[in-house]
């Protein structure tokens, strides 16, 4: 009679256990079943959250341009931006001084994606749209970033009180699993900042292309010194130090860019 190794006979009866307790889950008893064959669950579960109600998105655009004709771009951008906004709606456009040096940040609202891919291809027909500023613009730029975003469920844009101003664009990268995970909390964080009148929320975006799970708030304060001094009196406030405590939780990482409206900006 041959040999059989008592571990092999283990493993077997081991085996021939779980089987049977596979077949009858409601009886089962996982101290029986070898760590091996356990299942841990996932403890985030993974959603999309409060759906959109409507196609209308945002587009982000980040342009970088060479140094020496950052001053050129904008004055061409200045003189010819009326030729691009006969096709579409203007939000925001902005230049860049704090969080990344010579780059401009604007807003386009588009109705649907059919709506965006018919104005993209009017552009192209435009004449005098791609002799007198994409010629020229191209060569200045060093490259260029977009990202689709929706305003989410609960904010809105708003016009700030007066014109003039900085404007801030903080951005949060969230951790996965949307905002039926972290959506409660960070409504909180900004809300808070809003309601105690440290800073005017103009708008909060969610991205749909891009890095995921990345949140865009657009403030504005009256000044750079003015968003300094809130910021300082905010961090010792306690309803903002407890909403952004439990937000912090959810965040992997953020940035900021703080920004000064072009003459032409809608937002301004």
């Amino acid at each position: 009679r041959a040999c059989v190794d008592p571990a092999l006979l283990d493993f077997r009866r081991n085996a021939n256990k779980m089987l049977a307790l596979r077949a009858t889950p409601r009886l089962a008893n996982k101290s029986l079943v070898p760590k091996m064959f356990l299942f841990v669950q996932p403890k985030v579960c993974v959603s999309t959250g409060p759906q959109q109600q409507h196609g209308t998105f945002f587009e982000f655009r980040t342009y970088c341009i060479h140094p020496c004709q950052n001053a050129a771009f904008l004055s061409l951008t200045n003189e010819k931006i009326h030729l691009r906004t006969a096709h579409s709606e203007l939000v925001g456009y902005w230049s860049v001084e704090y969080g990344g040096l010579n780059q401009v940040f604007h807003i386009w609202k588009y109705d649907s994606y059919s709506q965006r891919a018919g104005v993209r291809a009017a552009l192209a027909r435009d004449s005098d749209w791609m002799e007198q500023y994409i010629s020229k613009a191209m060569a200045m730029l060093t490259s260029q970033n977009n990202e689709v975003t929706y305003v989410v469920p609960w904010s809105k844009i708003q016009q700030p009180p007066k014109e003039g101003g900085v404007y801030e664009l903080a951005t949060f990268q969230m951790k996965p699993g949307g905002p039926a995970v972290w959506g409660a909390a960070f409504k909180a964080a900004v809300s808070v900042h809003g309601k105690t009148g440290y800073a005017l929320p103009v708008g909060v975006f969610h991205n749909e292309f891009g890095p995921l799970n990345r949140v865009h708030v657009l403030w504005w304060y009256e000044g750079a010194d003015q968003r300094a001094a809130a910021r300082h009196k905010a961090h010792g406030d306690p309803r903002v130090v407890a909403a952004v405590r439990e937000s912090v939780t959810y965040l992997d990482s953020q940035q900021s860019k703080l920004m000064f409206p072009t003459p032409f900006s809608p937002l301004n």
